[in-house]
């Protein structure tokens, strides 16, 4: 369902970015406008496709934006839709994921219970090749210590989160010098100056097992992770516990890194997520010597 323009303070936008997945965005996007809350646009970010995406779709979604712009990977995409876009909140979708059909309605009516949120998650399905597949534990997607377990690997799901146009002012965009994980380092971003609500309900459909998918298919994503971390340590205002807790991620994923580059016989590249792990190790020893005296 697609509202008129000029719907309340709960407008919600809805960010697809897409590359050459035309038969799964049709899927998705029957998905976003069968919502039973009223949808103020719906754009969808084409990053380069060359399987006539836009022409393939236009036909059967007219109240879709569809929006062109030359491949430049999925965080320009999702930048772009969130400058575009024109509702009081911000829906992402990953074009091969599904929304059920209350996914909006039931998130709105969390914010409203709790207005002070700016941000709002929920809980997901997976689905592998057209088979249900169970969510490992590691997702709880509770507050409890949200930011601490965030620091491992991603928790929430792109797909899942409502969030305001406010949020972006203050902790900025997508990282676009990042090819991959950039999802995992805007949550931290946003778990450091938000605490954000959860429907535990899943809301969301996550379907995998498709070739073109990176996250599965490239090795040694801790090395995105830790680029997304040391720039954070270097950015953000964080105290000390924060700090230590950064670190200790840094030096787990690069200790990780390592092993895994001498497994490959890779020696240059082992001794420099040694000398990372070592500097890390170095700098949280300083940091507890400070709190401690």
């Amino acid at each position: 369902m697609v509202a008129p323009s000029g719907t309340d303070n709960f407008s919600v936008s809805v960010i697809i970015p897409t590359y050459n997945r035309s038969a799964f965005l049709k899927s998705a996007l029957e998905s976003v406008t069968s919502q039973s809350y009223p949808i103020k646009e719906i754009l969808v970010i084409d990053d380069g496709s060359t399987d006539q995406t836009v022409e393939n779709l236009t036909p059967n979604f007219k109240s879709v934006i569809f929006i062109r712009q030359e491949n430049q990977g999925v965080s320009a995409a999702r930048n772009t839709g969130i400058k575009k876009a024109t509702g009081e909140w911000i829906a992402l979708l990953d074009s091969d994921d599904l929304w059920t059909v209350g996914k909006i309605e039931k998130q709105i009516a969390h914010l409203r219970q709790n207005p002070k949120i700016k941000a709002c998650h929920s809980g997901e399905e997976w689905v592998r090749n057209g088979n249900p597949v169970k969510v490992p534990t590691r997702l709880n997607k509770s507050n409890d210590g949200l930011f601490s377990r965030s620091l491992d690997r991603c928790i929430i799901c792109p797909s899942s989160i409502l969030i305001h146009r406010s949020v972006f002012k203050k902790i900025g965009i997508f990282d676009e010098d990042l090819p991959l994980c950039e999802d995992y380092d805007f949550w931290i971003r946003l778990l450091l100056h938000y605490e954000i609500g959860l429907v535990k309900e899943a809301l969301v459909i996550k379907q995998g097992g498709h070739s073109d998918q990176l996250s599965t298919s490239t090795w040694g994503l801790d090395r995105f992770r830790v680029q997304s971390l040391e720039k954070i340590l270097a950015s953000e205002p964080l105290n000390p516990n924060q700090k230590i807790a950064i670190l200790s991620a840094i030096a787990h994923k690069a200790d990780l890194l390592s092993k895994g580059f001498s497994k490959h016989e890779k020696r240059e590249e082992a001794i420099f997520y040694v000398n990372k792990n070592s500097q890390a190790c170095q700098k949280i020893s300083s940091l507890k010597n400070i709190k401690v005296s």
